[in-house]
């Protein structure tokens, strides 16, 4: 008689925090992102929340939906009071990194729904709203500096979540083109070392008007 093989053990909270942290501490050497710690602890919180869908997405009444970020953009602008407003605006920040890094294959679609663009615009300046707007309490001035980084360093912070993306689940991108269209709308440094790896110079594409 066969042992039935036994179930796998569900990943503790705990052990999933390391794994991110170690995980984004290797991105960032390998692409020489210097991430101050506290951001580095941010990123891996980060990760560590999203990786329950409940945390992601919200409960509507067709099941689960990722809010737009007009929707949290729209919450952020008619707030009652500023620290709802930064709720929204933190919201927002966070989900478009985490969008942006880890499903940054669907901006290079055909059909794209996602336009990295946008995406990058919103969550900087949303970052850089709380960065600018923190108040003289110990926590918000630490958090401040963290959202500056965020923001000031978009691009770069979704290159690092890209990486611990794609090395958690494995890669199959291996479209040139779309990998060069994305790098085209974004000059991220990680995407030109690939095609550089690929034999590839990566040129700005002129668009006629």
């Amino acid at each position: 008689m066969d042992t039935p093989s036994p179930r796998p053990r569900p990943i503790a909270a705990s052990s999933l925090l390391s794994f991110f942290h170690e995980s984004l501490k290797t991105a960032a050497g390998n692409q020489r992102v210097d991430i101050d710690d506290a951001t580095l602890w941010y990123l891996t919180n980060l990760l560590t929340s999203f990786s329950r869908s409940e945390c992601l997405f919200d409960r509507t009444e067709d099941g689960k939906s990722l809010t737009p970020l007009t929707a949290l953009y729209a919450l952020a602008a008619e707030a009652a009071s500023e620290s709802e407003r930064k709720r929204a605006l933190k919201r927002l920040g966070d989900v478009a990194l985490f969008i942006s890094g880890l499903y940054s294959g669907l901006f290079a679609r055909p059909r794209r729904l996602l336009d990295v663009d946008y995406y990058i615009a919103m969550g900087g300046s949303a970052y850089g709203y709380l960065s600018e707007n923190s108040s003289r309490g110990m926590r918000e001035q630490a958090l401040a500096a963290v959202f500056h980084q965020l923001s000031r360093e978009f691009v770069r912070m979704v290159d690092v979540l890209a990486e611990v993306g794609e090395n958690s689940a494995g890669s199959d991108q291996h479209d040139v083109l779309r990998m060069h269209e994305l790098w085209s709308r974004t000059g991220s440094t990680r995407l030109e070392r690939k095609l550089r790896a690929l034999g590839i110079t990566p040129e700005r594409l002129s668009h006629a008007h």
